[in-house]
């Protein structure tokens, strides 16, 4: 069965009873977010920075919570966008619904980095202290006599 999911095709349109999922690209097979630790150090970020060295991942945050997200398929995601392995998936598989999946694209996060500069610049400018940024008074009895 060639099945084409319809990529503009709105949850609300769904007849009762319908899946969702027969007009869907997989995008929950795509990718998988882990809640980590929020940061509270320059460290903290310095792995995150770390992170995000690595083909493939960013961070976000939504509300007061931080992810790593790994933007990679499943190995069991078949080329008709179906698991190939559904009758026996994991629990995690089994138990996700469609309620608050990201069919229509609608979702923003309220912080989002994709590169390690972006993590660095975020850190910087959070612990910013205007005295790392003075020049100490010179010392007069180090000055060149003219």
């Amino acid at each position: 069965m060639d099945r084409k999911p319809n990529l503009k095709f709105d949850r609300a349109q769904l007849a009762p009873g319908e899946n969702l999922c027969e007009h869907c690209t997989a995008k929950c097979c795509r990718y998988f977010a882990l809640p980590i630790d929020t940061p509270k150090t320059k460290r903290d970020f310095d792995f995150m920075r770390w992170y995000l060295l690595h083909d493939r991942a960013s961070i976000f945050v939504e509300g007061s919570t931080w992810y790593l997200l790994v933007h990679t398929t499943c190995k069991h995601l078949q080329e008709d966008h179906r698991c190939g392995i559904y009758h026996t998936r994991p629990q995690i598989c089994r138990e996700y619904t469609t309620d608050e999946c990201e069919f229509e694209d609608s979702f923003t996060y309220d912080q989002y980095f994709e590169t390690p500069e972006q993590i660095h610049e975020f850190s910087n400018a959070l612990f910013y202290s205007p005295e790392a940024f003075r020049t100490p008074c010179p010392d007069p009895t180090q000055l060149p006599v003219v």
